[in-house]
C-alpha cells in the first residue's frame, strides 16, 4: 500500500538550500517554485524543504538516510565536487552490514548515503 516517501527537512534560506543540492549535489528542482517551500529529486528520490527562518543549525537535528546503488561512485563524486563530507562521516562498513557516508547540508540537515553489503 505505501509507495513511496518524501522526507521534509528546514531550511533557513531556500536561495541557499537550491544552491547546494542542485549546483553541488546535482539534484533538480521538482514541481512549481513556492513561497518558503522547496522540493528537489535526484534518481528515484525526493526531499522537501519547508523554511524555518529561525532555526538554529546547531539545534537541528533533520536527519534522513538515502539509499544507494554504487556508494563507491556516489562517494567519489562528492569529493571529486568537493562536498565537504562530515567529519565522523567518511566512508566507512558498518557492523549492521551498511556501507555509509554522511554530510550536513547548509543548515545542519544531517544527509547519510548508505549501501547494503
Amino acid at each position: 500500500m505505501l509507495t513511496n516517501i518524501n522526507p521534509k527537512l528546514p531550511m533557513r534560506d531556500e536561495s541557499i538550500t537550491r544552491e547546494f543540492y542542485i549546483t553541488k549535489l546535482g539534484f533538480q528542482q521538482f514541481g512549481n517554485d513556492y513561497e518558503g517551500y522547496l522540493m528537489v529529486q535526484k534518481d528515484n528520490i525526493q526531499i522537501h524543504f519547508f523554511e524555518f527562518k529561525a532555526l538554529d543549525p546547531k539545534e537541528n537535528y533533520g536527519q534522513i538516510y538515502i539509499r544507494t546503488d554504487d556508494i563507491d561512485k556516489l562517494y567519489e563524486s562528492m569529493l571529486d565536487n568537493r562536498i565537504d563530507i562530515h567529519p565522523a562521516g567518511h566512508l566507512q562498513t558498518k557492523s549492521w552490514g551498511q556501507k555509509e557516508f554522511s554530510l550536513l547540508d547548509p543548515d545542519n540537515n544531517l544527509l547519510t548515503f548508505g549501501q547494503s553489503l
